[in-house]
């Protein structure tokens, strides 16, 4: 959703932006391109090997683009130690990307047999693996059921549990696929919410969500703008949960009458409804089909 982010993000063209995940660089090259030589864009992201790929892609822009590695949940932190404490756009891709389905390494996908890591930062303390061979049965069925909205979390969690220790990325794939047996009538692989769960818990990718979008209405300069791109229903309705309390007046519950919250609202939402790829887009990607973009601006000084 390249034409859209920039449609609808930049608002100065030799202003400052960030793209908070940032990845291979491709939303921030498109982004300098389209900027005045003035324009200048930090890209954070917590994958090393990412960033590291970024850099390279990026160099030729010089001072341009700078990187830092680390957690957007941090970002006001990262900016500032840059010298930057105002942006005039603040981008979040919340997509996995191919790489790190297709690259050796990662451990999310299980169409590779390979050590359940599933981590953005190889420093992070916790894998998957320490989920899958640690958590208690109700532990791990809570974390499916609540981060991969997998119905038959508890019978998976079970199946898991009794064939400990689980090593790699192929072994859970097998044991999610013979747990949900011949029921399993599914478009998609039956170990798919499951991977998808393992990866959020481990990276606590929807607390650190909350925080980011909180982080980056602060960052905003006035009048500049938020574009979040996500990609199933947890991220978006968070995303639309925060913007919504964030363009609000009360925020008082229904049953208070006199509004006594004293909230005051920080952004305007600039769409009303979500923004999706082009139909040419999805043909070309067809993993960007589910990709929803909501953008919020900052409101004057």
């Amino acid at each position: 959703m390249i034409r859209e982010t920039l449609d609808h993000l930049l608002v100065e063209r030799g202003g400052v932006y960030v793209d908070a995940t940032v990845g291979e660089g491709g939303h921030s090259s498109a982004i300098l391109e389209a900027l005045a030589s003035e324009g200048r864009v930090l890209g954070i992201d917590r994958d090393p090997r990412s960033l590291a790929r970024a850099d390279l892609r990026l160099s030729r822009y010089g001072g341009r683009f700078t990187s830092v590695q680390g957690n957007y949940a941090n970002m006001v932190t990262l900016a500032t130690d840059r010298g930057i404490t105002q942006a005039d756009g603040v981008l979040l891709d919340l997509g996995l990307s191919s790489r790190h389905l297709e690259a050796p390494g990662y451990g999310f996908s299980f169409q590779v047999d390979e050590p359940l890591d599933m981590r953005y930062d190889p420093a992070s303390p916790v894998t998957a693996e320490t989920i899958v061979n640690t958590y208690r049965e109700e532990e791990l069925a809570q974390v499916l059921f609540r981060y991969g909205e997998e119905p038959r979390a508890r019978a998976i969690a079970r199946a898991v549990v009794r064939n400990r220790p689980v090593r790699t990325t192929g072994e859970l794939a097998q044991l999610v696929t013979s747990a949900l047996g011949s029921r399993s009538r599914r478009r998609i692989h039956p170990a798919t919410r499951t991977f998808q769960a393992l990866r959020i818990a481990v990276n606590d990718e929807l607390e650190n969500l909350k925080t980011g979008l909180e982080q980056a209405i602060r960052l905003l300069a006035p009048e500049g703008r938020l574009a979040v791109i996500s990609y199933h229903s947890l991220e978006d309705r968070i995303v639309k949960a925060v913007l919504a309390q964030e363009s609000a007046g009360c925020i008082c519950p229904p049953e208070v009458v006199v509004c006594i919250c004293g909230h005051v609202p920080t952004v305007n939402l600039v769409n009303r409804r979500v923004i999706r790829p082009s139909p040419h887009e999805v043909e070309l990607n067809p993993r960007s089909r589910s990709a929803k973009m909501r953008v919020a601006q900052r409101r004057p000084a």
